[in-house]
């Protein structure tokens, strides 16, 4: 039983948003508790929610074999759960790591727009160090031996160089996104592959 009860629930906010990834126990907690409903995504593609005395009573009258027998009653386990007084989306700050800076420029040198092995680009500063630029997201981007060595410790356009674009910090994308090595559950699927959970790597992510 208990390795039923750490199998995966997607977590809904209240604008069916998926936010987070928890535990069946977690889920079933949150059912008890009154601060989340169960989705059930049913064959005709409607989707309808229970609390947790009418998933009881779904869960006695429709026996499945996700389900757990507790002291007096079976319930069957959620797979989507709905919180009931959440609407937010998780925030999250990017962190300015070196792989992070690759992912963003998709190992692609900013300069000549070659790309690269991760070994064979460098980090560059835009506007160089000893000038005050600062090692931000603004400022630094990849750039292969070639362009770096050209550049040297000038601004782009003093060597007749150009960005490809201008860097920026990357926006978080919702981190359901960063689970997808997680096993799916079949009824997951409406909900997390909404065309904005499919963001190409280097574009709005980590």
């Amino acid at each position: 039983m208990s390795l039923m009860l750490n199998q995966h629930v997607l977590v809904l906010n209240r604008l069916w948003q998926a936010v987070n990834i928890c535990t069946a126990r977690r889920a079933l907690a949150l059912l008890f508790q009154g601060h989340a409903q169960v989705v059930l995504n049913h064959a005709d593609g409607s989707f309808q929610t229970y609390n947790f005395s009418a998933w009881q009573d779904f869960s006695e009258q429709e026996p499945h074999p996700e389900s757990i027998q507790a002291v007096s009653f079976r319930i069957r386990l959620p797979r989507v759960i709905l919180l009931l007084a959440y609407d937010r989306m998780p925030k999250k700050e990017v962190k300015f790591t070196r792989h992070n800076i690759f992912e963003r420029d998709r190992n692609t040198c900013q300069y000549c727009g070659k790309v690269f092995d991760r070994k064979d680009l460098n980090l560059d500063h835009v506007i160089p160090r000893d000038r005050g630029g600062p090692t931000s997201w603004e400022n630094i981007v990849c750039s292969c031996i070639e362009c770096n060595t050209r550049k040297a410790n000038h601004a782009p356009h003093e060597v007749g160089m150009r960005l490809i674009k201008k860097p920026k910090r990357p926006k978080w994308r919702p981190f359901v996104q960063i689970n997808f090595s997680l096993h799916q559950h079949d009824s997951w699927k409406h909900f997390v592959n909404l065309a904005y959970w499919n963001v190409e790597l280097g574009e709005d992510v980590e």
